[in-house]
């Protein structure tokens, strides 16, 4: 294990491009505003035009909160699920929680005739998708937690995990063969995730729950470093494996589960996040590892809203494909290299 301070640079680089990355993202969009204008709304200065401070105060500063949360939570829950699976290429939604939301938004969206009134009563509430993305993903999680008291087999709850989303992505796919084009079409936009959508009020929900899962990761910290050694090692260090794998799932749900429900399903984050700094800072010590990539995942995620808002256009590309676009060349990178990852 490396000592915390040895990083001392490396964390001091990554704070700063969090607040270069978060500055840029509240000050870039469709609408100009001068970056002077935007420092004198950050600090409660006057401003040339009030409808500048209503654009950045109700809507880029929650979407800039956003993307931190979003990007450093899906970060998280895949290092954690990297851990616990010993696999590099596990991610935060590995146990099915993205299809489990997927499933519960489709059935409100695309099986309405079905519901009738309850499906309706939740599209008009305004949290309808955030209510029905989080009933899906928990019903996924009682499944996955109820299979993982019975097996021993962290790979077999993996392989559980797989099933369940090939379950539920089957049941998607046969609402949206018999779904009129007009509720197909709100399915797809939903898949597209958006961390742009969200009023002060969800921020403070998704922070409430994101700072439930940080917490969970920072009381598994040695348990974490442990089971890099196998889990018979960490059982040698009197570690239950069945409560640490529960406490490990339940962090993950919290984290990816309601992400997923306010943001929607946000792809490869949680997947690079993790390689991405062990590249940067090569150390296999959890301790370094978890407040690393909480500012990895917080600078990823800003960095793709800035480009997915197009600045200076009033386009705005869908969140997931870039998050793609830069995960996927960066897990390829890293299987081309045939460098051995650090578990």
């Amino acid at each position: 294990m490396h000592t915390p301070g040895k990083y001392k640079l490396s964390f001091a680089l990554l704070l700063f491009l969090v607040l270069v990355t978060a500055f840029l993202n509240i000050s870039l969009g469709s609408v100009d505003i001068p970056f002077s204008e935007v420092f004198a709304v950050i600090f409660n200065g006057e401003v040339s035009k009030e409808s500048w401070r209503y654009i950045i105060l109700e809507y880029r500063i929650p979407k800039a909160l956003t993307s931190i949360l979003a990007g450093s939570g899906l970060a998280v829950s895949g290092m954690l699920m990297q851990t616990m699976f010993r696999n590099p290429l596990a991610g935060p939604y590995v146990l099915g929680l993205s299809s489990g939301a997927s499933l519960g938004v489709a059935l409100v969206l695309m099986g309405a005739s079905m519901f009738g009134g309850i499906a309706l009563s939740l599209l008009l509430s305004g949290w309808g998708m955030v209510i029905a993305s989080s009933l899906g993903s928990l019903l996924v999680l009682l499944a996955v937690m109820a299979a993982s008291i019975r097996l021993k087999d962290t790979m077999a709850i993996l392989i559980i995990g797989l099933m369940f989303a090939s379950l539920t992505s089957a049941v998607v796919s046969v609402l949206s063969y018999f779904s009129p084009a007009d509720q197909l079409q709100q399915y797809v936009f939903w898949s597209f995730g958006s961390v742009g959508n969200l009023n002060w009020q969800e921020v403070g929900v998704l922070s409430f729950f994101w700072a439930l899962g940080i917490i969970l990761a920072i009381t598994r910290i040695k348990n974490l470093n442990s089971l890099l050694l196998g889990e018979q090692y960490a059982k040698s260090l009197g570690i239950s494996i069945n409560r640490n794998r529960a406490v490990l799932i339940i962090a993950t749900s919290f984290l990816a589960g309601s992400i997923t429900a306010f943001a929607g399903p946000i792809a490869f984050v949680g997947l690079a996040v993790p390689h991405l700094i062990r590249q940067i800072i090569p150390t296999n010590d959890h301790r370094i590892l978890l407040p690393a990539v909480i500012l990895g995942g917080a600078i990823l995620m800003l960095f793709c809203d800035i480009v997915a808002q197009l600045p200076g256009t009033n386009y705005t590309l869908p969140i997931n494909a870039i998050t793609s676009l830069v995960g996927a060349p960066v897990v390829i990178w890293l299987l081309v290299r045939k460098r051995k990852f650090i578990f």
